[in-house]
């Protein structure tokens, strides 16, 4: 199927790594060029190596999403070499799991800026040359945590539900301008972040990795982690000129694990 968006140009954030490096790839496959952000060096060369591999044209940069101050320059710079942007797709790191109660104020606050604040400058900064162009995606990668709570993720929880209500009232006021708003939602995609809160299960409950792992199995109908590939490809069919009438809307890769309707 081709997806219609060949040239088109997307900024992924958080794409060193993960999810957001698996996004950054299945847009590449479709002809998107790409700028890749994080703050691992080797990340991003790993990235852009997949990418161009891939067959798609790369830029990496170093971006730190507490510094909100960076934005201007560093979007500036994408669309000098590789053009105006056509696909946002928002996404960030997870932060350390936590409980609800008792979290010092600092860590809420610094949580809020890196994964909430920051998307919402980031694309307010992207959004008028979408409107001037009519046409636009804005993709954010959120977590399941925000359906349904997942436990001790409190702060992941709350800040990424946060952006679900924004995602969904900005959908409404861009619709007219030819530009999707959207949320991807990730069950257990096997990552490193993924496997860090296993591993972090299995010590919080004095069990096994594979006892913590296979107790997660349990959770999932489809009896399996998800492969980021398949989270990148629903990703690239969401920025697609085929999925042009969906917007404020919320797609789960999850293989049936939330059970919300």
């Amino acid at each position: 199927m081709d997806l219609g968006i060949k040239g088109k140009v997307a900024l992924v954030m958080a794409s060193s790594r993960g999810l957001g490096q698996a996004m950054a790839v299945s847009l590449a496959r479709e002809g998107v060029k790409v700028a890749v952000t994080g703050r691992n060096p080797e990340g991003l060369k790993h990235s852009v190596e997949l990418i161009e591999a891939a067959g798609g044209k790369a830029l990496a940069l170093n971006w730190d999403l507490s510094d909100i101050s960076v934005i201007d320059g560093l979007v500036s710079q994408v669309e000098k070499e590789l053009g105006p942007i056509d696909i946002l797709i928002n996404n960030t790191g997870g932060p350390p799991p936590t409980l609800a109660a008792g979290q010092d104020p600092a860590l809420w606050q610094k949580s809020f800026n890196e994964m909430v604040l920051s998307l919402i400058a980031i694309t307010d900064r992207i959004l008028p040359g979408m409107r001037e162009r009519q046409w636009g995606r804005i993709i954010t990668s959120t977590t399941s945590g925000a359906i349904a709570p997942i436990q001790n993720l409190a702060i992941s929880n709350t800040l990424r539900a946060a952006l679900l209500a924004w995602s969904k009232t900005l959908s409404g006021e861009v619709a007219k301008d030819g530009i999707t708003v959207n949320i991807i939602m990730p069950g257990r995609i096997a990552t490193d972040r993924l496997r860090q809160l296993d591993e972090a299960k299995a010590k919080r409950e004095n069990i096994s990795y594979a006892d913590a792992v296979k107790a997660s199995l349990q959770q999932i109908p489809m009896g399996r982690y998800g492969d980021p590939q398949e989270y990148g490809d629903a990703a690239a069919f969401l920025a697609s000129q085929n999925a042009s009438f969906i917007t404020g809307t919320v797609m789960r890769i999850d293989g049936g694990q939330i059970q919300a309707i």
